[in-house]
């Protein structure tokens, strides 16, 4: 007789689940909830009988709580693996498959950089330069968790590889990191969308095999070599909504008589370490601000990308209006 599995949500009270159809229905007596985490024990519980999954959804995705299970069986499938473990066989087994896996991202690491140098297609002249690029991206974009593009399923490997090597731009040979992006919707992606048409257009120098400029960003960053611990780019800050002109601003509050109300203070702006401009400046009109001196000709070109982005979209909210 095949087993009997029921999915469920988590109920409202202690031992309780909720089925698909909205009813709340108790757990049977003797029955016990195997927390998720053990895959042996699990795998075993739910081949010997009947079970209830319990899945509940977190924002996008289904998160496992477990399963109920008879106690007894529980229990036995503990035992069992426990002393499975405790063979010398089990631990060959175990070292023989984690050594198939290095095996196996090695060569997924090696076949990534591969395709980012495909996509690079440089002229011959600069072939060994491509090929230090392809080793670079693959070694910071296939870490086993590291939730980059490279880790994904969905799109085959090429478009991975492509779609790597640009985010690798992004951070490397741009302002990006520095940006201080507005939260209007499309902000971010205008600015991501024209810094990979300015990565690409740097791409097609190096594929035409003309010189390169001698301040060119993507020689300092293999300059740079490899960072001794990877660790994630940040993001750009993000900068509040700014007021539309046509909102007046509003005006300040009178000081209440007779009261021992402190007197206003100007609240100290903190000085940015780098790029002092941000997109949103071009949606409101703003009293001319002091900016730090900025000898990077390449951060320029990304402050003034990013103002032109922020114009782009305030200008798209306004026709939508």
């Amino acid at each position: 007789m095949p087993a009997r599995i029921v999915e469920a949500s988590p109920g409202p009270q202690s031992r309780t689940v909720r089925m698909s159809d909205g009813g709340v229905v108790p757990v049977p007596a003797g029955w016990e909830l195997l927390a998720p985490g053990d895959a042996l024990v699990t795998r075993r519980v739910k081949a010997a009988g009947d079970y209830w999954a319990i899945a509940e959804k977190v924002g996008r995705r289904v998160m496992s709580r477990g399963i109920w299970a008879p106690a007894d069986r529980i229990l036995k499938a503990q035992r069992q693996a426990e002393a499975e473990r405790a063979t010398p066989e089990y631990t060959r087994k175990l070292e023989a498959g984690r050594a198939r896996r290095a095996r196996g991202e090695a060569d997924y690491v090696l076949e990534f950089a591969r395709h980012v140098v495909a996509f690079l297609k440089f002229h011959p002249s600069y072939q060994t330069l491509a090929e230090t690029i392809g080793e670079r991206v693959a070694e910071h974009a296939t870490p086993v968790g590291s939730g980059t593009v490279a880790r994904t399923e969905r799109i085959p490997v090429a478009e991975r590889a492509e779609a790597a090597m640009i985010a690798w731009m992004r951070h490397q040979t741009t302002a990006y990191d520095h940006m201080t992006i507005s939260r209007d919707k499309g902000a971010r992606r205008e600015v991501r969308r024209q810094l990979a048409q300015r990565s690409r257009e740097l791409l097609n120098l190096y594929r035409q095999g003309r010189p390169a400029p001698e301040d060119c960003p993507l020689q300092a960053a293999i300059a740079k070599g490899p960072p001794a611990a990877e660790a994630p780019a940040p993001r750009a800050r993000l900068r509040p909504r700014p007021v539309e002109a046509s909102t007046p601003a509003p005006k300040p509050t009178a000081r209440p008589v007779g009261q021992n109300a402190p007197e206003p203070t100007a609240k100290a702006v903190p000085a940015r370490p780098t790029m002092t401009s941000s997109p949103a400046a071009a949606v409101a009109p703003r009293a001319p601000a002091k900016r730090s001196v900025n000898t990077s000709d390449s951060t320029k070109v990304d402050d003034e990308m990013a103002r032109r982005a922020a114009r782009q979209v305030a200008m798209r909210a306004r026709l939508k209006q």
